[in-house]
């Protein structure tokens, strides 16, 4: 699954070469950098018993574009791997986002319709 979390990345860069736009490369790029950061602040504190990162906060870094960094600390840290609930919303923003970026680069194919 660690797959997935190249599609973002290489959309974006050929979205970079289309239309001369850098910021969606910047933006995936360093929010998933941050996410992944925070998984593995949160997984150091659930060992330690130390203070956590809501998941609400969490799945608001994955919302915000870092769903790749987060998809690659899950795999790597296996943390926030079990519970259902979190593992469901996780996919919802995966699929959100894959859906979004599908209509954003398929926009000249339906645009000309």
């Amino acid at each position: 699954m660690i797959w997935l979390a190249l599609f973002p990345l290489l959309w974006t860069a050929w979205l970079g070469l289309a239309d001369a736009n850098w910021w969606p490369l910047a933006i995936v790029t360093t929010m998933s950098l941050l996410t992944a950061l925070a998984y593995a602040h949160d997984k150091r504190q659930a060992i330690r018993g130390g203070w956590r990162i809501p998941e609400s906060r969490l799945h608001l870094l994955e919302l915000c574009g870092g769903w790749p960094g987060a998809l690659v600390a899950r795999h790597w840290l296996r943390h926030k791997t079990q519970k259902g609930s979190y593992r469901l919303v996780f996919w919802f923003i995966v699929l959100l986002h894959l859906t979004l970026w599908g209509l954003w680069l398929g926009r000249p194919l339906w645009q000309g319709v």
